[in-house]
């Protein structure tokens, strides 16, 4: 697990005011569980984008008060209308004992039923794992270059090593299936054409007067 450091200050002040101060002076409050005791701090804004705005999970290393503490994001709060941080919550990790964490899921290579004229649809970009901090990578990559069309990947195909998959074993990962306008298609090619109309009846020769 990569990790950022932040430097944080103690804060003992707690409510809305005084988080609306705090934000004021460009920092934002955040609460640390997970440990033998629950503390409560600010960081400085612009240094916490870094961990809170990436696809990437990262760990944090939380110096405050000389002491340094491994931990990860739990929870973030945004402004509505500006988007700004306005709370994060972290929680600690014991390097010795496994963490649960959400991991993005980028998807390697083009399906060779992509190709041929099939459809990709990827059902989960997200997927929860457990694992050592060590362990715990900041995203997950998945090869997909080899499936075909009508083929799939599921939960229980996921092989990363010193981590377990926490996701039900028999979801769809990722697919390809035939495109709409094919099946669409392959009726209608398949389907014989009509029958040709009957000639119109010879006309009957006139009777002799």
């Amino acid at each position: 697990m990569n990790t950022i450091a932040l430097s944080a200050t103690p804060r003992t002040d707690l409510g809305t005011k005084y988080a609306a101060q705090l934000r004021r002076a460009k920092q934002v409050p955040c609460v640390l569980y997970g440990g033998e005791n629950t503390r409560h701090f600010s960081v400085d804004g612009v240094a916490l984008k870094k961990v809170i705005l990436t696809s990437e999970l990262n760990g944090v290393e939380i110096e405050m008060d000389g002491r340094k503490t491994l931990a990860m994001v739990k929870d973030k709060q945004f402004h509505p209308v500006t988007d700004e941080i306005l709370h994060v919550d972290f929680v600690e990790l014991n390097e010795k004992e496994e963490a649960v964490a959400d991991l993005n899921l980028r998807l390697i290579g083009q399906p060779v039923g992509v190709r041929k004229g099939g459809k990709l649809s990827q059902n989960m970009r997200k997927v929860r794992v457990s694992g050592l901090p060590a362990n715990i990578p900041g995203h997950l990559e998945l090869d997909i270059a080899a499936l075909d069309i009508n083929k799939s990947i599921h939960v229980s195909d996921l092989r990363y090593e010193g981590l377990t998959v926490l996701e039900n074993e028999e979801d769809v990962v990722v697919a390809v299936r035939m495109a709409k306008k094919v099946e669409e298609a392959a009726p209608a090619a398949t389907t014989a054409a009509p029958a040709a109309a009957p000639a119109a009846a010879a006309k009957k020769p006139e009777a002799k007067k």
